[in-house]
């Protein structure tokens, strides 16, 4: 097929609320159908109906210890120098059997828990608190009860025709106990909703495929899968459907045989994009949105036909996430069974200034961190492309359509994507290292969580200072004596020396411009050559600070492009998009990339001295002042 140079427009771009109405207004919003299965297998699913017990529980006066059935006012008085006698009737009491003798006054009947207590006993004297004696004829009371002491009486659980659970409730293992105890083999619950699953493109690959130039793994269809189980459905699927009209026509005819469609990618209505033109063929109504005034998530498209939802989400991963929680998951939920989704939300500050486009409600994904003042909300940063942002996040704020730009320090609600805020043991903040994420690996074998937000040295820097973090990772020199991080300390910050790490150029090996050469030249030989390209590190970030020291001044063909990580910038070169970078030798290595070296930079954490007596601080300065640790980073290629 010869693609359409000609970008094709999107249908007219309408608001989030227009385009849920008009979706909603084709969808019956009530569960799908009923049926009926095993006890053990109902777990997980939602109750069709209300359960009324048929019997009590429990179903007889039980004891609840073991000793002896008796009529309380035979032990009032009763004490260790003073026991009360009685005489004790010729029957023991196991579980399940059914007493013969009632127990009158002044006589006791041995009795196990969870027995059945006897006629004309009210209470259960705790065998602790008796002595029997030898000949077995009396026993000795050294305790009195009270009536109804240690007894449960028949209905006091549950009584029969009380309700037990109702209509759409989530069958966890809790309530699968109680429908077992009152005697259920079989429960009726909502069928689950099968959402067929497509994902389209040639650039897509099955996780576990090996990746070929320009291709990316299908996280997608695993994302929605997961997703669809947590909301009570049955993920369907269907693979991965190449960039051919008849194939993907073919393969929405078998998905429309389930519940709902959910396809990924082709919606954005570019060369090559299949998928919104396969659904636009869909009748009764067909497309009722394509383009909502989102980010992320403008391209994508609502459909309905006979009654079945069929979207087709964006296939940037964040875009696909947070359109399908918006539009697709309350569907879901209603066909389930299971109310709306309660939205919880907490007040936040943001620590710096965020740009918004005008025009589009855009979700910002956060990530949270307490400071003395409350909570503070870190921008993601990562983009729609983004497959980590969503699970790394704790939340995210809605801005405005007609708002451009949120000023630091603004509070705003940062609606929570779990349940609540996790109290995690550590918190930090700043450079990313790959030292980093080993010692936070070490921490959680010692049993502390630690919560990482990388934004930079500096960024770092501000937010210890302000108290947003228990942990700041830096590496900043100071441009006049050569030193580093040393000179940032103040009184209220205490420098925690943590290890050296080599920075150099990265160029792919064989690079005439770089290899065998110094630094000094290889940098001449960069500058010198046009075509030469640089990857950029972002403003803020300790390795910036060196790059405009290697550059002097000049900007060079790639000046412009940032990139937030060492591996970044190794990827970049690796696969041809830049020529030269600065990166740690560590990164280097693992992408087998050409290195010169510049200097060896201190990567040091600093910390608030007000919190070095916090026990997961303490907990992480003996982790990094380990012996094994120490030896396990210079294996990586750092120097504690």
């Amino acid at each position: 097929m010869r693609p359409d140079p000609r970008q094709a427009q999107f249908l007219t771009v309408i608001s989030r609320d227009e385009a849920t109405s008009r979706f909603r207004q084709h969808l019956r919003m009530a569960p799908l159908g009923r049926e009926t299965v095993p006890l053990g297998r109902a777990r997980g699913r939602i109750l069709a109906d209300d359960v009324r017990s048929t019997v009590d529980v429990p179903a007889f006066d039980r004891s609840n210890v073991d000793g002896f059935a008796v009529q309380a006012a035979d032990t009032f008085g009763a004490m260790e120098e003073a026991p009360r006698t009685l005489a004790m009737n010729d029957e023991v009491l196991p579980t399940g059997v059914a007493p013969r003798v009632a127990v009158a006054s002044g006589r006791a009947t041995m009795i196990a828990t969870g027995a059945m207590v006897p006629r004309g006993a009210d209470a259960v004297v705790m065998v602790e608190h008796t002595e029997a004696a030898a000949d077995g004829a009396t026993l000795e009371v050294t305790r009195a009860v009270a009536p109804g002491d240690n007894v449960s009486y028949a209905g006091t659980d549950i009584a029969k025709g009380e309700v037990v659970l109702r209509r759409g409730q989530l069958l966890t293992s809790r309530e699968i106990g109680v429908l077992a105890a009152i005697g259920l083999a079989d429960v009726a619950v909502w069928r689950r909703p099968r959402v067929a699953i497509l994902s389209t493109g040639d650039e897509i690959v099955a996780p576990g495929s090996p990746l070929r130039p320009g291709t990316i793994y299908d996280s997608n269809a695993a994302i929605v899968g997961a997703a669809v189980e947590e909301l009570g459905g049955e993920p369907i699927q269907l693979g991965i459907v190449r960039d051919d009209d008849k194939a993907l026509a073919e393969a929405l005819s078998r998905a429309l045989l389930h519940d709902v469609v959910v396809l990924s990618g082709g919606t954005s209505k570019g060369a090559g994009d299949l998928s919104y033109r396969v659904v636009a063929g869909l009748k009764d109504p067909g497309v009722v949105a394509h383009g909502v005034a989102l980010k992320p998530g403008k391209p994508i498209c609502l459909a309905v036909t006979s009654g079945k939802p069929v979207v087709i989400l964006p296939g940037f991963p964040t875009s696909a996430v947070f359109t399908f929680h918006e539009f697709v998951a309350p569907v879901l939920r209603a066909f389930a069974g299971l109310p709306p989704a309660r939205r919880e939300t907490v007040a936040a500050t943001l620590p710096m200034r965020v740009n918004s486009e005008r025009g589009r409600t855009e979700y910002l994904l956060v990530g949270l961190a307490r400071s003395d003042a409350g909570l503070v909300a870190y921008p993601m940063g990562k983009g729609s492309g983004s497959v980590t942002a969503f699970s790394y996040a704790d939340g995210f704020i809605t801005i405005d359509q007609h708002t451009e730009i949120v000023d630091a320090g603004t509070e705003v609600a940062v609606q929570l994507l779990g349940s609540g805020v996790e109290a995690t043991d550590l918190v930090f903040i700043g450079s990313h290292c790959v030292g980093v994420d080993f010692l936070v690996g070490k921490l959680r074998e010692r049993g502390v969580e630690a919560k990482t937000m990388y934004v930079g040295s500096i960024g770092g820097l501000a937010a210890v200072k302000r108290g947003e973090c228990d942990i700041a990772g830096i590496h900043l020199m100071d441009p006049v004596t050569g030193a580093y991080n040393r000179h940032l300390m103040t009184e209220s910050l205490t420098l925690v020396p943590g290890y050296g790490r080599m920075q150099g150029i990265v160029h792919r090996p064989g690079d005439a411009r770089f290899a065998g050469k110094t630094a000094a030249a290889a940098v001449a030989a960069a500058l010198a050559d046009p075509q030469c390209v640089l990857v950029n590190r972002n403003a803020g970030s300790g390795t910036r600070v060196l790059v405009e020291r290697l550059l002097d001044g000049k900007h060079p063909s790639g000046y412009p492009v940032q990139t937030k990580s060492h591996n970044a910038v190794a990827a970049a070169v690796s696969q041809g998009r830049a020529d030269w970078g600065v990166a740690i030798d560590t990164v280097a290595r693992d992408y087998a990339l050409g290195f010169i070296p510049l200097t060896e930079e201190r990567y040091d954490f600093v910390i608030p001295t007000a919190r070095l007596g916090r026990a997961a601080v303490q907990v992480f300065r003996e982790i990094l002042a380990d012996r094994d640790v120490r030896d396990a980073l210079a294996a990586l290629g750092f120097r504690p």
